[in-house]
């Protein structure tokens, strides 16, 4: 069998060109594979400990005895506190509550009124675990959401979410990095 030149020449083209395709190709998915995954913050249990200390503790000043719940960015809990004397329901709320922020992103006070009856959102408040009266509140380091925390027993969901406040506070600066 006879070769001329240029048929070589052309077949050699064509595998340089889908040599290079190749490359390009594989350049292309192990760029894609670097999109599959990515980092994100996650709070620490000191600093969920630290909040939840300084929102209990805001409310002792005030002498409301509460439960305060801080859960992770998919509302699972890292602390939990109960005072000595908040009521047993305090535990379940607190918890609630922080589950709703984080799952949200938004505070259980915003929530409240964006889901009252004839809302568009007043669907939500049948699901379980949402808790939509004020005292959760979302923790958020450099724009992302790492957790949330929730405050029950204080005489009404006003002062329990400026205890989740002064949770917040307290670890405010640690998350701004």
């Amino acid at each position: 069998m006879k070769t001329d030149c240029a048929s070589v020449r052309h077949r050699c083209a064509i595998g340089q060109a889908l040599l290079v395709a190749g490359v390009v190709a594989l350049g292309s998915v192990s760029c894609g594979a670097q999109q599959a995954v990515y980092s994100q913050p996650a709070l620490r249990p000191e600093a969920a400990l630290q909040a939840a200390l300084a929102a209990q503790q805001a409310c002792r000043q005030q002498g409301f005895q509460v439960s305060v719940a801080v859960v992770d960015r998919a509302g699972i809990p890292q602390v939990l506190l109960r005072d000595r004397f908040a009521g047993v329901h305090t535990v379940q709320v607190a918890s609630d509550k922080a589950w709703t922020a984080a799952s949200f992103h938004n505070s259980t006070a915003q929530l409240a009124l964006e889901t009252q009856a004839g809302k568009a959102m007043s669907g939500m408040r049948n699901l379980p675990r949402f808790m939509a009266v004020a005292g959760g509140l979302p923790l958020e380091s450099a724009g992302a959401l790492v957790g949330a925390i929730g405050v029950s027993g204080a005489p009404g969901g006003d002062a329990d979410a400026r205890c989740a406040q002064a949770g917040l506070d307290a670890v405010a600066e640690a998350l701004a990095f």
